[in-house]
């Protein structure tokens, strides 16, 4: 069984370690190779650009994957409300180009809770989609393009991901990583307190995945996967503080509109009917933000 993981970012290389980490044959797709060498994990890495449906077609034909997980496009939310075009062909364009070069694949795409317009505390599956912005219009188009092609493909929306990220990657690093870099160099770090999410963090993410791709039971085309805990940034980043043991005073609470989150919608929260009654998922616990602070927090105190 070979899978495919189209997009070698964050969650795509995480992904990919929890699937190397098993002995599973992984390939990293992407127009440029990930930051660490994929085969200090088990992987294998190809180029590929997947706007061009040739492209698509020649790689999938050549490793034949029973599966392919789809995490590409731009995550960085700015950038897409600046460049909707452009986002637009990252998310949808390739998620067609894959559909229909991989019709003996089993298909899953990573989605996101920016498909919601952030008017409701809480968002399940069941309820009504609406954009607030660029990227959750991208990736809501490519999860009704992926469905319309592929109907037994998976569509899993997952809250905001987090994990450690290097300073020296060269790219948006996601929002722990970003607090805890500053504030473990007891440098001030200021945060939305009027946006709301329920974070995951990305090995766990990984291992909701990976446990998806072997699951012997039917599984719905539409999945949420949130963390346990509802929590502001601004509430988040002093969580993050606590377990670096560093003032809980250098976090200044500050409106989404004053800053880069501003193109996020107030309410990014999923709650799942349906994904903790899965069988395949039952043993992957996904952690709260005080336990997973705790537990990342040593990587940037060295």
């Amino acid at each position: 069984m070979t899978v495919l993981i189209v997009g070698s970012g964050f969650v795509g290389t995480a992904v990919a370690r929890r699937l190397g980490s098993q002995g599973r044959s992984v390939v990293l797709a992407s127009r440029t190779p990930p930051t660490t060498p994929v085969e200090t994990y088990g992987a294998r890495w190809t180029p590929l650009d997947a706007t061009d449906p040739g492209a698509c077609s020649v790689t999938v034909s050549r490793l034949a994957p029973s599966h392919v997980i789809l995490v590409h496009g731009p995550s960085n939310v700015t950038w897409c409300e600046a460049n909707p075009a452009r986002a637009a062909v990252l998310h949808t364009a390739v998620a067609e180009n894959i559909a229909m070069a991989a019709t003996s694949s089993s298909l899953l795409l990573i989605s996101t809770d920016n498909v919601f317009s952030g008017t409701t505390t809480i968002n399940a599956e069941t309820s009504p989609t609406c954009p607030a912005n660029a990227y959750g219009r991208a990736k809501l188009d490519a999860e009704r393009v992926l469905l319309a092609r592929t109907p037994a493909a998976i569509v899993l929306r997952v809250s905001l991901v987090y994990g450690y990220e290097s300073v020296t990657t060269g790219k948006w690093l996601n929002f722990f990583a970003a607090c805890a870099h500053r504030l473990s160099r007891g440098a001030p770090v200021q945060a939305p307190s009027d946006q709301w999410t329920t974070p995951v963090h990305v090995d766990d993410v990984a291992a909701v995945v990976t446990a998806l791709l072997t699951a012997t039971t039917e599984i719905p085309s539409l999945l949420h996967l949130g963390g346990p805990d509802r929590i502001s940034r601004a509430q988040w980043a002093g969580t993050i503080a606590e377990s670096l043991q560093v003032p809980r005073s250098l976090v200044t609470a500050v409106p989404k509109a004053s800053g880069r989150y501003a193109a996020r919608p107030e309410n990014t929260c999923l709650t799942s009917h349906f994904l903790s009654a899965l069988p395949a998922v039952q043993d992957v616990a996904v952690r709260g933000v005080v336990e997973a602070a705790h537990a990342l927090a040593p990587a940037f105190l060295q």
